[in-house]
């Protein structure tokens, strides 16, 4: 494949798929001994053809998660340690649950269907952008077809050392940031973008002191975080009133 990005790497593999079904995981994950076994359970159990099924992703640190560490950003190492099943955004599983493309199943001929994944969202190069694996799957089931969350699906995945400190954090939050605006308009969601504009305007001012602070102290962090991922949104949103 001659063009990067994790989005057309994972189209690529679905065009080259023989199955009914594809399976995605990271390279820093390991599969749990009974994973495809659980896959194929929670297939036939969901009672018609789910279109996406994400599973648990639990971690396997390198070194100790640091205290300072948020418990709301536990997420963004790709970590999921919810248990049960059920359609997301849905009564049965939690609010603000959602899939990501290291522990997932998709029926191929329905991802082809609506275009797989976005190829301007998700890692490419050294721009972090994420989201690409939830905005498929946000599209599957606007679509009208079954996206579920099954925690008996597992893999582990491997959290290195190094994107545990601080300014690896803030520069995550940022592109989080971005990610979101740029997943929203991918989903027609222009109105939320502008809607939530206001407030991230407001926390990116009153915040921005807080990022005359070293990006590799901790300190005021739950201030700091909120102005990166401020910043992205902010910088994402006007973007494209510069286009």
């Amino acid at each position: 494949m001659d063009e990067p990005g994790i989005s057309r790497a994972r189209n690529a593999g679905a065009a080259a798929a023989r199955g009914d079904y594809i399976a995605y995981i990271d390279d820093d994950a390991i599969a749990a001994p009974d994973w495809v076994a659980q896959m194929l359970c929670a297939i036939t159990g969901t009672g018609g053809v789910p279109a996406l099924i994400g599973g648990r992703i639990l971690p396997l640190w390198e070194a100790p998660l640091p205290g300072w560490w948020p418990a709301r950003l536990r997420g963004v190492l790709s970590i999921i340690e919810t248990e049960g099943r059920g359609p997301y955004r849905g009564k049965s599983v939690p609010a603000g649950l959602e899939p990501y493309g290291a522990n997932m199943v998709v029926h191929v001929a329905t991802m082809r269907s609506v275009g797989g994944f976005a190829t301007g969202i998700g890692r490419n190069g050294r721009v972090p952008l994420s989201d690409e694996d939830v905005q498929l799957a946000w599209r599957l089931q606007d679509a009208g077809y079954a996206v579920h969350f099954d925690s008996r699906i597992v893999v582990h995945h491997q959290i290195q050392a190094a994107r545990l400190t601080p300014d690896w954090l803030l520069s995550r939050m940022y592109w989080q940031g971005a990610s979101t605006v740029m997943t929203r308009r991918l989903l027609g969601e222009h109105g939320n973008v502008w809607r939530s504009l206001p407030r991230r305007l407001s926390v990116a001012l009153l915040f921005l002191p807080a990022a005359l602070l070293p990006r590799r102290s901790a300190r005021l962090f739950a201030l700091r975080w909120r102005l990166a991922y401020s910043l992205g949104f902010v910088r994402a949103a006007l973007a494209r009133l510069n286009a």
